[in-house]
């Protein structure tokens, strides 16, 4: 058994603890001791994690970051340890040059986020004013390679301790936004997209929603069957994320009355797993959340434990307390819109923290790393940029072993002259992200 010896009992210690050596090392047993004298007199793999050693045995110097209470602007100083960036760096006696337990807390938690900042137009927190994006570290599974640190480091001082074997996988998820173009929506949203392609001079446009409404040919976000066939191909598990709002301006999916809708939701939910996309509107209305997820839940008759936010709308910790308060067990809302990376620091999934209430919620967050509108609309790269940059990040995922989670929206990957290139983007991503 490993023991670790903490001056005082606090929420945060004790989660992150069983975080890093439960969750993520695959420890059956370990144990916190807070008696100086008992862990003094005990034989074994042991350690200290306290501002001071307390013998000559293997010690990890603490900022006291986990033993505090509410939220706090520390000064973080960043340095580098074998070649990996580093937060909470400091000079005193320790096994590390950094506290590694107050950094892993700290990403992971969101620390940042609860602090003063500036949100984006869509009231998000932006991603160019992170810890990680400031200091040229977002690309790189921090959190990954600090706990590898930490894994060597007991190896070699105490052999004997039996590690989990972490694998590399691959996870495809898809948001469903607008499940086609234009079928389903109606004679007043028809008519009106009709209007705007004259307006524009868009004639291809309007040529091709005609001969869509009259069944000439196929809507071009309808890629479900494509989408199937790239399941098969690479033995994918994807997960779809369906939006189920009412009209508004942010959330413009057809109706969730539509039977054509509805039929799509019922056969995709026969070979993959799906989950609910709550609205943009849902973050400040409580009852649009509780309302999509039971439309989803009766049409499927199964029950919703999967969420990704629409517009990746953040709030913490006040959204994921919603979707506990609705039964929701896994999110996967973390990661940026404008950037590519790892906004957590982790390529793997782990128990979210809340920091107000000082209590782990029974939540887990599986981060993205790459989305098809990032590369589009905000990275504006050529189609060669956009795959090394994936692959980058794909090549950092597989490097520690985590999951590496890709998101797409069908409409990116059908016919539209908007997103030409993107369905040999997506192909070349998954045989890329597939190979051993």
């Amino acid at each position: 058994m490993l023991s670790i010896y903490l001056p005082k009992k606090n929420p945060r210690s004790r989660y992150i603890f069983k975080l890093i050596f439960s969750h993520y090392f695959g420890f059956k047993d370990y144990q916190l001791v807070y008696d100086l004298e008992e862990y003094l007199a005990l034989d074994g793999p042991k350690f200290s994690y306290a501002s001071k050693a307390v013998d000559e045995g293997l010690h990890f110097y603490s900022i006291s970051l986990l033993e505090e209470r509410g939220i706090k602007d520390h000064q973080i100083n960043i340095g580098n340890y074998r070649e990996t960036p580093t937060i909470f760096s400091h000079s005193n006696r320790s096994a590390l040059p950094f506290d590694l337990f107050s950094a892993v807390f700290y990403m992971l938690s969101r620390y940042e986020e609860y602090l003063p900042h500036r949100r984006d137009k869509y009231d998000r927190f932006i991603a160019e004013d992170s810890i990680a994006a400031q200091n040229n570290f977002l690309q790189t599974a921090i959190v990954d390679r600090w706990l590898i640190q930490l894994k060597e480091i007991l190896l070699e001082q105490f052999p004997e301790l039996s590690f989990r074997r972490r694998k590399y996988n691959y996870l495809l998820t898809l948001d469903i936004d607008n499940a086609y173009a234009f079928k389903g929506k109606g004679m007043l949203r028809n008519l009106g997209a009709a209007i705007r392609s004259i307006i524009k001079g868009d004639f291809q446009q309007l040529k091709l929603q005609l001969r869509v409404l009259s069944n000439k040919t196929q809507d071009p976000f309808d890629t479900y069957n494509y989408l199937l066939n790239i399941q098969k191909k690479y033995g994918l598990k994807p997960i779809y994320f369906f939006l189920l709002a009412d009209y508004g301006l942010n959330d413009k999916n057809i109706s969730y009355q539509n039977r054509s809708f509805q039929s799509l939701i019922k056969s995709i939910a026969d070979y993959s797993d799906i989950g609910i996309h709550p609205s943009f509107g849902s973050n400040y209305k409580a009852e649009k959340l509780h309302s999509e997820i039971s439309r989803l839940e009766r049409i499927t008759k199964r029950d919703v434990v999967k969420s990704r936010q629409h517009f990746l709308k953040l709030h913490l910790p006040e959204t994921y307390r919603q979707l506990v308060e609705e039964d929701i067990h896994e999110d996967y809302t973390m990661g940026y819109a404008s950037m590519l990376g790892f906004r957590a620091g982790a390529a793997f999934p782990f128990p979210f923290y809340d920091l107000d209430e000082e209590v782990e919620l029974k939540l887990t967050v599986y981060p993205f790393m790459v989305m098809d509108a990032t590369l589009k609309y905000y990275l504006g790269t050529t189609k060669e940029e956009a795959l090394e940059n994936i692959k980058q990040i794909i090549d950092e995922v597989k490097a520690v072993n985590g999951s590496f989670v890709s998101l797409w929206h069908n409409e990116s990957l059908g016919s539209s002259k908007a997103w030409e290139g993107y369905r040999e983007l997506f192909e070349e991503m998954n045989e890329y992200a597939s190979a051993d």
